[in-house]
């Protein structure tokens, strides 16, 4: 079984990498977790992982500028069926638009927009960072022997308001109601950074490469 991340420079990718690794010793026989930055050898892989941090418009204009990889992603993941696992702004990227810096559109497989968390509790601030939990709201091959209310570390100031709440998989307190997971067929991704999780997130991580 092969994975791909997808550095297209943003993210910690060697804290995924070294997680993704350690998550797949531990279900898996055999595998093999790869980065790459160019379309070559997508197709040869069983998943993908897109990370990301920062800001949504500069991350989707740093996908994009690897020649070919929104046709190649969208083939791998749409048409293919493949599974992906979106991280942080890695998950954002799958909805329709992100207002941040101006506003950029997104991949479009999942309806919906990213916008700054509109905080109810002036005592709270953003970013929106460190440990908090999450509610489960419907059964998920992701998040698959996770307890409701399990905590996970977060690092973001954008949420994704999802159109269809079917694909909302979990949910997170922070003054509002924050989407922090997402399930649509083979398309999975958590707000939060399951490399960051301990073993909260590693779990998360052998539930992604058994899929």
């Amino acid at each position: 079984m092969k994975v791909a991340i997808i550095d297209y420079e943003t993210g910690n990718l060697k804290s995924v990498l070294k997680a993704l690794e350690l998550a797949s010793n531990n279900v898996l026989k055999k595998s093999n977790i790869e980065i790459i930055n160019s379309t070559k050898d997508l197709n040869t892989f069983d998943k993908v992982v897109l990370p990301g941090q920062g800001s949504f418009k500069q991350c989707f204009k740093s996908l994009n500028s690897i020649h070919g990889i929104l046709d190649e992603l969208t083939d791998f993941v749409i048409v293919k069926k493949k599974p992906i696992l979106g991280i942080c702004v890695g998950m954002q990227l799958f909805s329709s638009f992100g207002d941040e810096d101006g506003g950029s559109e997104g991949l479009g497989w999942i309806e919906g927009k990213v916008k700054k968390i509109n905080l109810k509790d002036i005592s709270l601030k953003l970013p929106h960072m460190g440990w908090n939990n999450i509610q489960i709201i419907q059964n998920s091959k992701l998040l698959n022997g996770i307890d409701d209310d399990s905590h996970f570390y977060f690092v973001h100031s954008y949420a994704f308001d999802v159109n269809k709440k079917k694909y909302v998989s979990a949910t997170t307190d922070y003054s509002i109601e924050i989407v922090s997971a997402i399930e649509k067929e083979n398309i999975f991704g958590t707000q939060f950074h399951p490399e960051k999780s301990q073993a909260n997130g590693i779990k998360i991580l052998e539930n992604f490469v058994k899929i």
